[in-house]
């Protein structure tokens, strides 16, 4: 697998480096579910006094030739290698290794992890993180992460009236995020948590997964409502009667902002 070459070359690039003072990957190949589709990825921490000697085009090249280097939104660079595969690395220093303790969870081994820690800096900051993220689990937090579910789908409904339809798939994925997430905690299914789509196929229910593949208001409300009512009858919470009414007669084709 070219991931599998692409990473011993990076590691080799990072330990040959001396301005590095720790680098970890993390991602699906630290987690042991790297494929033929998956990503790179790797946090570099250099010393802080060498970062701006640091050119990201060429450190990435000499991993491999680099079809196209590009800063995301999220400030992270992405290197499409040959394949093409995707490469993300973060170019950080020393002092940003902190900030790792903030992240919800690692995701993987900190064995698997930790690719270079010249003086031992990351090591602790990722033991003292769980492996997995928390879940919610008080009621109000789950109530709360239903409504955002709501709010989404709502707003789909009244931009697609105005006749913005793109605004309304923009609202409509993250109604989908939702659900998904719902959908987890209604079955006990929260090892992918922080991108809930992942494996989605194979771990939630099939009219979850058909609700979000047809992607309508219409199909995301009724497997919504459905996890939606688990969730509230496990925590003993009633259900907002009113709100689920209204959706209800839209899902069934009534009112001035019927669904299709």
């Amino acid at each position: 697998m070219i991931q599998h070459r692409l990473i011993a070359r990076a590691r080799k690039v990072i330990r040959a480096d001396e301005r590095l003072g720790a680098a970890l990957m993390y991602g699906s190949f630290a987690a042991g579910e790297g494929d033929a589709h998956s990503d790179i990825e790797f946090w570099l921490f250099f010393d802080p006094k060498r970062r701006p000697d640091v050119d990201p085009a060429a450190w990435c090249a000499r991993i491999a030739p680099v079809n196209l280097l590009l800063l995301n939104e999220f400030g992270t660079h992405v290197a499409l290698f040959p394949g093409p595969v995707r490469g993300e690395f973060h170019f950080a220093t020393t002092a940003d290794i902190p900030s790792v303790g903030c992240w919800p969870a690692r995701g993987a081994a900190v064995e698997e992890m930790v690719v270079l820690d010249r003086e031992g800096l990351l090591r602790p900051v990722l033991e003292a993180l769980p492996e997995q993220p928390a879940t919610p689990t008080d009621p109000a937090d789950i109530a709360d992460l239903c409504g955002r579910f709501a709010n989404w789908l709502v707003l789909a409904l009244h931009v697609t009236a105005r006749g913005e339809l793109l605004r309304a798939q923009d609202a409509l994925a993250h109604a989908t995020r939702h659900l998904l997430w719902m959908a987890r905690l209604a079955e006990h299914n929260t090892t992918h948590w922080l991108t809930p789509s992942r494996a989605a196929e194979a771990e939630l229910p099939a009219p979850t997964v058909a609700a979000v593949t047809e992607a309508t208001p219409a199909a995301l409300w009724r497997e919504g409502r459905a996890h939606w009512r688990t969730l509230l009858a496990r925590a003993g919470v009633p259900e907002p009667a009113a709100l689920f009414a209204e959706l209800d007669a839209l899902a069934g084709g009534r009112g001035p902002l019927a669904l299709p």
